[in-house]
C-alpha cells in the first residue's frame, strides 16, 4: 500500500511541527462553559427552532442542518456575512459548501436573475438559447464534450451513474468509504458508516443504512489504488463506474496521495470501468477548470453543482462525448422539468463571467494566508493539529499525522473539534459544524475577514493552553 504522506503540489497541507497532547479535561469544561454560552446568545433561535419543529422534522429542511439543542436560523445575508434572528451579525465561512463562492447576493448574480425574473422569464420547458450558451461555456470551461442540466448535486451524481451503466451494460458501482455523493440510494452505502460494522480497513464492508436499496455497490478505501486493483479484478466483470471526489470534502480536506489518481485513471481504463470525478464540492472553488484539470487526471464524467449557479439551484453532468451519447440514441434518457430552466442559468452565465483567474487567485492567496497563519499558531502552541487547503478551502484537522481516508478520519480528536467550531460560532463565525467539512474563502472575503478567522483560532489556542 502506498504510504507517502507528502500532498501534491497544487494541495495544501502542513503537519505540526512539535505537537503536544491536549488536557480534554481542559477541553471538556470549556465545551460545557461554551455550550451555556451558545444557549445564553441565541434565545429567539431556540424559539425560532421551536417553532420549525411543529411542522419541519428537525425543524430543519435538511437533516444536516441540525444539531443539538438547536441550529441557528438565518435571515438574511450579505458579502460574507450572513444575519441571524437574534440579530447576531457572522461571518460566514461555510459558504453554502462552495454555493456561494462569489459571494451573497453578488451584484453580478443579483442584476442577471433580476433581468431573468423582469425580462427573460423562469420556466419554459424548451430548448432556449441561454441554455446553449451556458452549455458551451461549462463545456470550454471544464473540458468537456458534452454536458447536461439537473437541479442539484444528487440529480447530477444519480445520472452520470446511469450513463454509466447504460454505456457498459454493467449495474455495479465502486465508492470510496466514507464518501458523500448526494442522496441517491447507491451513494449513501458507507458514507459515514460505524467502524464495528465495516470489517478491515484494506477490505471493507459496504454498510447499508435503514430503507436504502444498496444492492450492487462495492466499497474500496480512499488512497488505495491496490485495494481498487483488487476490486477490479474480482468484481471487474459487474461493475459500471467507480465514483470519487479527487479530493474528499466531506471529511474535513482528505487529499490524493501523489500517484493515487493517476492509477486509479490506469486501472479504469484497463479494466473498462467508468470513471466519475464527483466535483460538485470542488468545481470553480478548486480552481478555474476544477479539481481534474488542476490535479491533471482526467476522468470519463464530471458532475458539479454548488459553486457554478451563484447560489441559484442548478447542476449539471457531462463528459466524453462517446459516454454521454447514450443520452443522444436513447439508452438513457435523462428527464426534468426544471433541467435548465432560464433563471437557473441566468446564475451560470453570470458565475462564468466572474470566476476569472484573476479572482480565484486572490481568493486563494488569501486562503492559503489564513492555512500558513494558523499553522504557525498551532506550531506557537504545540497543538495536537495541522491545517489542509486546497483551491479555496481549508481546514483545521485535529490529528498530528495526515488523514488519508475515512479510518484516519475517525481517529481524529473530535472533541477538540467540536470545540473549535463552537468556539468560532459564540464568537460570530460561522463553519459547517465539527470536522466534516471545511471554511471557504469567497470573492466577498477580505483581509479584514482573514484576520478575524487567525485572530479567533489564536484565542482558542491560548485557552486551551491557559493553565487552569
Amino acid at each position: 500500500m502506498k504510504t507517502d504522506t507528502q500532498p501534491r503540489s497544487q494541495t495544501y497541507r502542513r503537519l505540526p511541527a512539535d505537537p503536544k497532547p491536549v488536557d480534554h479535561a481542559r477541553v471538556g469544561a470549556l465545551l460545557r462553559k461554551e455550550w451555556q454560552r451558545f444557549r445564553d446568545i441565541t434565545p429567539a433561535n431556540k424559539e425560532e427552532s421551536s417553532q420549525a419543529r411543529v411542522n419541519t422534522p428537525l425543524g430543519v429542511t435538511s437533516s444536516f442542518q441540525y444539531w443539538d439543542p438547536y441550529p441557528l436560523s438565518i435571515v438574511s445575508a450579505d458579502g460574507a456575512y450572513v444575519t441571524d434572528v437574534d440579530g447576531r451579525r457572522l461571518l460566514d465561512l461555510s459558504m453554502g459548501f462552495g454555493g456561494m463562492l462569489v459571494g451573497h447576493r453578488n451584484p453580478d448574480v443579483m442584476k442577471a436573475l433580476t433581468f431573468a425574473l423582469e425580462t427573460t422569464g423562469t420556466l419554459f420547458v424548451t430548448p432556449s438559447p441561454i441554455a446553449t450558451d451556458a452549455a458551451a461555456r461549462l463545456c470550454r470551461r471544464f473540458g468537456l464534450d458534452m454536458v447536461r442540466f439537473t437541479n442539484s448535486g444528487t440529480e447530477s451524481t444519480m445520472y452520470a451513474l446511469r450513463v454509466a451503466r447504460a454505456y457498459t451494460g454493467r449495474m455495479g458501482v465502486v465508492k470510496v468509504e466514507g464518501g458523500y455523493h448526494g442522496s441517491y440510494d447507491e451513494f449513501t452505502v458507507s458514507t459515514k458508516p460505524p467502524l464495528d460494522k465495516i470489517g478491515a480497513p484494506d477490505n471493507p464492508t459496504p454498510f447499508v443504512p435503514l430503507g436504502v436499496n444498496g444492492f450492487d455497490v462495492y466499497v474500496v478505501p480512499y488512497n488505495d489504488a491496490e485495494a481498487l486493483e483488487r476490486m477490479f479484478k474480482v468484481n471487474g466483470h459487474d461493475i459500471a463506474c467507480f465514483i470519487v471526489e479527487p479530493v474528499l470534502e466531506n471529511l474535513g480536506i482528505v487529499l490524493p496521495d501523489p500517484g493515487y489518481l493517476e492509477r486509479v485513471r490506469e486501472l479504469c481504463s484497463e479494466y473498462e470501468v467508468v470513471l466519475i470525478f464527483d466535483e460538485v464540492k470542488t468545481g470553480l472553488t478548486a480552481g478555474v477548470g476544477g479539481a481534474a484539470q488542476r490535479l491533471g487526471v482526467a476522468p470519463d464524467l464530471q458532475t458539479f453543482a454548488k459553486s457554478i449557479g451563484g447560489g441559484i439551484p442548478v447542476a449539471a453532468f457531462g463528459g466524453q462525448r462517446e459516454f454521454m451519447e447514450v443520452i443522444t440514441d436513447g439508452r438513457m434518457p435523462h428527464f426534468g422539468t426544471f433541467n435548465g430552466n432560464p433563471l437557473s442559468l441566468a446564475g451560470v452565465l453570470a458565475v462564468d463571467e466572474i470566476a476569472t483567474p484573476e479572482a480565484l487567485a486572490s481568493a486563494e492567496a488569501y486562503n492559503l494566508q489564513a492555512l500558513t497563519r494558523i499553522a504557525d499558531i498551532i506550531d506557537e502552541y504545540h497543538l495536537p493539529a495541522h491545517t489542509v487547503g486546497f483551491g479555496v478551502k481549508g481546514c483545521i484537522t485535529w490529528a498530528t499525522t495526515p488523514t488519508r481516508n475515512y479510518r484516519d478520519y475517525k481517529h481524529e480528536d473530535m472533541q477538540v473539534a467540536e470545540l473549535s467550531w463552537l468556539w468560532a460560532l459564540n464568537r460570530g463565525i460561522m463553519t459547517p459544524p465539527g470536522q466534516d467539512d471545511q471554511w471557504l474563502i469567497s470573492f466577498a472575503h477580505q483581509q479584514p475577514e482573514i484576520d478575524l478567522l487567525v485572530d479567533n483560532f489564536r484565542s482558542l489556542a491560548e485557552a486551551l493552553r491557559a493553565v487552569a
